[in-house]
């Protein structure tokens, strides 16, 4: 179960890239007192836990009800993913939003905790390593989530600009590994006639 738990963690942290979301977060808050700066960071935390595990739990029953295996949508899912890891490798910069009361809900709740390839990604590894796992890796991730942005300031202070935006690229090019395996193995299911819903 820990092995599983484990393997599951892993490409939800390149997912969720928490390291790659401390810059936007320090940049939009930089005119919030702490405790204002601690609110928004649990606002944002509830949302991407509330927004992710709803996905994960009736994203089986849409694949069902639509007729869609477990393979299509890991070819599908690596195709978005593989997308998004591209447009942030050669993307100098993210687009940034004006900070606002609901800034703990959008953007940092979403897209950015729990975006596309967060979700897309559990969905995916529940097939695989199952829901259990695929729950605790979720709610560690946005936890730790949670931890870097509450140190984001001296984690700043110690990458510097230069080191953060260096981090991020490299988790970006991990997703975008993880996009190329998830499309390997949807295309290997595909082709062997594999089918999550066969008896």
């Amino acid at each position: 179960m820990f092995k599983n738990i484990l393997l599951s963690f892993i490409p939800l942290f390149v997912a969720v890239d928490a390291i790659g979301i401390m810059p936007m977060f320090v940049a939009l808050t930089q005119e919030f007192k702490q405790e204002d700066k601690t609110k928004i960071i649990f606002q944002s935390m509830l949302t991407a836990a509330c927004l992710a595990i709803g996905f994960v739990l009736i994203g089986n029953l849409l694949l069902k009800w639509l007729g869609i295996t477990i393979g299509d949508f890991m070819v599908a899912g690596g195709a978005i993913l593989f997308s998004f890891a591209i447009i942030d490798l050669l993307s100098p910069t993210k687009k940034r939003r004006v900070p606002g009361e609901n800034l703990g809900v959008v953007p940092l709740g979403t897209p950015l905790i729990a975006g596309p390839a967060v979700l897309t990604t559990s969905m995916l590894i529940v097939s695989q390593y199952g829901l259990f796992a695929t729950m605790i890796s979720l709610l560690t991730n946005i936890l730790v989530a949670g931890l870097i942005l509450r140190g984001s300031v001296v984690m700043t202070r110690v990458l510097g600009e230069a080191g953060s935006k260096a981090m991020s690229k490299i988790m970006s090019l991990l997703l975008a590994a993880i996009a190329v395996m998830l499309m390997r193995k949807g295309l290997e299911q595909f082709l062997s006639g594999y089918s999550i819903f066969r008896p």
